[in-house]
């Protein structure tokens, strides 16, 4: 019985040292593995800027949010839209920010008298199209591009920020800024 022991023992020996042998002489298969750096740890930098108490750039770790922003800049003011974003998207490095402010709410009935408030300055923050287009230099589509951009951006804080829209330069500006105004 050890005889058979002993040869058992052998031949599982012989077939190891084969199947080592043929492992480690037999070339390569598949395609090479390459490895890749490890992640960085560095902070994502973000701007942000709106209805936020304290605008500015900001170092945000990697998993990040727009809450998370909001939160480093201080919150938002009471004027903020936060039904607008997302405040679950991640943020990217780089990125801007814009948190929206909360678009004037009015009957169309008193949106003229409104607008009109003033000493008969065009508010350009409650105008309309037709309104802003009786202003000299604002076509259809400089009118609208002001009315989308006030969509998309919230409120102008003052008349300069019209430099903003496309098709507004200071030559324009200067035409119009004392028949507007952002109150």
């Amino acid at each position: 019985m050890k005889q058979l022991i002993l040869v058992f023992s052998g031949i599982l020996g012989g077939f190891t040292a084969a199947g080592l042998v043929i492992l480690v002489l037999s070339p390569p298969r598949g395609e090479p593995v390459t490895l890749l750096p490890p992640p960085t740890s560095e902070p994502y930098t973000i701007h942000i800027c709106g209805a936020i108490a304290t605008p500015g750039v900001y170092n945000l770790p990697t998993d990040a949010i727009v809450a998370d922003a909001i939160n480093a800049a201080g919150g938002t003011t009471e004027k903020a839209d936060l039904e607008t974003i997302n405040l679950a998207a991640a943020v990217a490095d780089g990125q801007k920010l814009y948190i929206p402010y909360l678009q004037p709410t009015s009957s169309a009935s008193t949106t003229a008298e409104q607008t009109r408030s003033n000493n008969d300055l065009v508010n350009l923050n409650l105008a309309e199209a037709p309104e802003l287009e009786r202003l000299p230099g604002i076509g259809p589509a400089t009118a609208k591009k002001i009315v989308e951009f006030r969509d998309l951006h919230g409120p102008f804080i003052e008349i300069d920020d019209l430099l903003q829209v496309s098709g507004i330069g200071e030559a324009k500006l200067e035409q119009i800024r004392d028949m507007v105004t952002v109150y």
